[in-house]
């Protein structure tokens, strides 16, 4: 093993004990075993039966936690599920330390197909927008919409605020870190990523805030943490290295199913104006911009969103189908949420954008992404 190479993790029937991972109420988790991988799958049962399914895969650093918030506010629309991704949440290591966009599309293909669920509304933030957009591209009778909150698809100028994470993908920069900041508190670690991720971290409650740390706690005892997070972080920057017909551009550009684009102001992360260029790339798509929002839109945002998610289903025929009723999601609760009042009809026309500001009150323009 050369010098720039990261250690094996331990195997996981050697693994320490952690604390048991959190789980809301009306949430369940349960373990599945697929060659090579072992997948944690957070479900929330459905207002009633019939609703199709639903996947939610999570960013770089996350769990299938951070789409608990939305997972609720579609409960009456769709069957939920949230995929905690080899080496994240509460599931072990890939048996190959393979963390690349391609493996993690490979395990979500995976689930998808032992589950029979497909085809799935698929909803993927940061990372897990690149896996999402490689599963949609590669294996389209597995998607029936695709949601894509702040993915992590290749910019040319990245921002300031995004370069730490992508030194993480350097050899010993991780370790490095690691060593540099042994003594943080997890309660330090949550405020850093808490002020990275949210437009306005006050949105996080004191409750949210305490469950994040200790969630923080359990991951620090995990001895491949930090291997999870580098390699997955080396998968990205070589996913935007890639060319040809791997590249996340083109396999955008080779989507079918209707997308929805969700894009934030204040996302320290990734680019607010790449959700223009998105909106060309794919080829339905529809164009959700919350000045106000941060890199995590739907655990800040989650009834705007759910309802920009209803609308795109309404505009197909499908709400009343799959919600056996006429309301939108996300139009209650004191939240007017954003209407998208249509999508485009080529990639080359873009998609209509909504405007939406924190408090769910939407303004439509009338121009289109394109433009």
């Amino acid at each position: 093993m050369s010098s720039t190479e990261l250690p094996l993790v331990p195997a996981t029937n050697v693994l320490p004990k952690v604390a048991a991972v959190r789980v809301a109420e009306g949430e369940r988790l349960r373990s599945v075993g697929l060659p090579g991988i072992t997948l944690t799958v957070r479900s929330r049962p459905p207002a009633r039966e019939g609703l199709p399914p639903a996947l939610y895969v999570h960013g770089l650093g996350g769990s299938s936690q951070n789409w608990s918030a939305l997972m609720q506010e579609l409960e009456a629309v769709v069957d939920g599920e949230a995929v905690d991704l080899p080496g994240f949440g509460d599931s072990p290591p890939p048996d190959d330390g393979d963390y690349s966009i391609t493996a993690h599309a490979r395990a979500v293909i995976r689930y998808l197909d032992a589950s029979g669920r497909g085809p799935v509304h698929l909803f993927g933030n940061s990372l897990g927008g690149a896996v999402s957009t490689r599963v949609a591209a590669v294996r389209p009778d597995l998607v029936r919409t695709l949601t894509l909150v702040s993915p992590a698809l290749p910019e040319i100028r990245v921002q300031r605020t995004a370069v730490p994470t992508a030194l993480m993908a350097l050899p010993g920069m991780t370790r490095l870190f690691a060593r540099l900041s042994r003594d943080w508190t997890a309660e330090q670690r949550v405020r850093g990523v808490t002020a990275l991720c949210y437009g306005d971290p006050t949105r996080v409650s004191p409750e949210g805030f305490r469950h994040a740390v200790e969630e923080m706690e359990r991951r620090q005892q995990l001895p491949y943490f930090w291997d999870a997070m580098t390699r997955s972080a080396r998968g990205i920057v070589n996913a935007y290295t890639l060319g040809g017909q791997h590249a996340l551009w083109r396999q955008a550009e080779r989507v079918l199913a209707p997308t929805l684009l969700v894009y934030g102001g204040r996302d320290q992360l990734v680019g607010y104006r790449m959700a223009r260029k998105a909106a060309r790339a794919f080829r339905d798509s529809r164009l959700l911009s919350l000045p106000d929002a941060g890199h995590v839109a739907m655990m800040e945002y989650p009834e705007t969103v759910a309802r920009a998610f209803g609308e795109l289903l309404a505009s197909r025929g499908e709400l009343g189908a799959v919600g056996g009723s006429a309301v939108v999601p996300g139009s209650g609760g004191g939240s007017e949420g954003a209407v998208v009042v249509s999508g485009s009809g080529s990639g080359s026309e873009g998609a209509h954008v909504v405007s939406g500001d924190g408090s769910g009150d939407g303004a439509v323009e009338s121009s289109s992404a394109g433009s």
